[in-house]
């Protein structure tokens, strides 16, 4: 797959209503009143904020952990999904010190992390995109799509993640929700 840049800006337009900003750990994000996702968009692109990222190649899983996923993760855009979470997460320099096989063992051996979304598949969609190396402010950009029927279960997904080892190492995450 070919990396494929995306642009969030929170400004006065855009195809989803900023319902709310919440730091979750660390500073928070300026509210705004819309969010446009600009996927395969590059530019310069201003708002009151905007967050870059690109998606990238699966890292921390294994064959069958990448072939469950593929068999059951849903498009996003889905007619019915008028619901989204952006959430932002900057992670430690403790994190980043660990070895590759030392992050793996926290990331799904100790917290879980793809059994649990797993679980929530195909109630709720995502794409994750990495923008550690592009000098944001942000490691990763979460990006979550979900019927207002599956608005609880998005929530206890994220209450599960956040209860395991690896959030130990979050420095920084703001939740934003979005509808439409």
């Amino acid at each position: 797959m070919d990396p494929i840049p995306v642009l969030f800006v929170a400004g006065a337009v855009g195809d989803w209503r900023i319902d709310r900003v919440a730091p979750v750990r660390g500073e928070a994000l300026p509210s705004a009143p819309r969010l446009a996702r600009l996927e395969g968009a590059q530019g310069d692109l201003r708002g009151i904020w905007t967050l870059r990222g690109t998606t990238s190649h699966e890292r921390y899983v294994t064959r069958a952990e990448k072939e469950a996923l593929r068999a059951v993760q849903p498009a996003l855009g889905r007619a019915d999904s008028t619901h989204a979470a952006l959430i932002p997460v900057r992670k430690s320099k403790e994190w980043w010190d660990l070895a590759q096989d030392e992050r793996r063992r926290i990331f799904e051996e100790q917290s879980r992390h793809v059994s649990i979304g797993l679980r929530y598949l195909p109630a709720v969609a995502r794409r994750l995109y990495h923008c550690r190396d592009l000098g944001g402010p942000f490691d990763f950009l979460t990006w979550f799509e979900y019927a207002e029927r599956d608005a609880d279960r998005f929530e206890e997904l994220v209450g599960e993640l956040r209860r395991s080892p690896e959030w130990d190492y979050v420095e920084r995450e703001v939740d934003v929700r979005v509808s439409r």
